[in-house]
């Protein structure tokens, strides 16, 4: 009488938990950094669009970025810029900061906590500024 044999062998399905588990291993880290990666490049475009509405608000404003809070209060959520941008890192505010009178500058900072790796090109230390003056940096 021939024994008919059905499923798999507990050898087999090992073999097989272990190639997915090694997979995985391999995967989930390449994963996190792409991830870490879109979120150190979207608030890079975050500080560049609150870059572009001060500058539409200083058009407005006979070239003035007006100071400190006032201009952030004034510009987030307005015409200028319609949805206040949050850091996609931890979810916190940008800081906008100014210098008073006409034809003053800016700088546009995160609260930091993204992953050093990502933001190589402009200095890797985990937070990203924004600078009128010299464009994007890390500090």
């Amino acid at each position: 009488m021939k024994k008919l044999q059905k499923g798999f062998t507990l050898i087999e399905l090992m073999i097989v938990i272990a190639i997915i588990a090694i997979l995985a291993a391999i995967l989930i880290p390449n994963f996190l950094h792409a991830r870490a990666e879109s979120q150190t490049a979207a608030c890079e475009g975050n500080e560049k669009q609150i870059a572009t509405a001060l500058e539409e608000y200083a058009v407005d404003n006979n070239g003035s970025y007006g100071a400190g809070g006032s201009v952030t209060s004034t510009l987030l959520g307005s015409t200028y810029l319609g949805v206040s941008p949050k850091d996609p890192v931890n979810a916190a505010n940008y800081s906008v900061t100014t210098t008073s009178g006409a034809y003053g500058s800016y700088q546009i900072s995160d609260t930091g906590g993204h992953d050093t790796t990502t933001d190589g090109s402009i200095g890797g230390k985990g937070s990203i500024l924004y600078s009128q003056n010299s464009g994007l940096s890390s500090k």
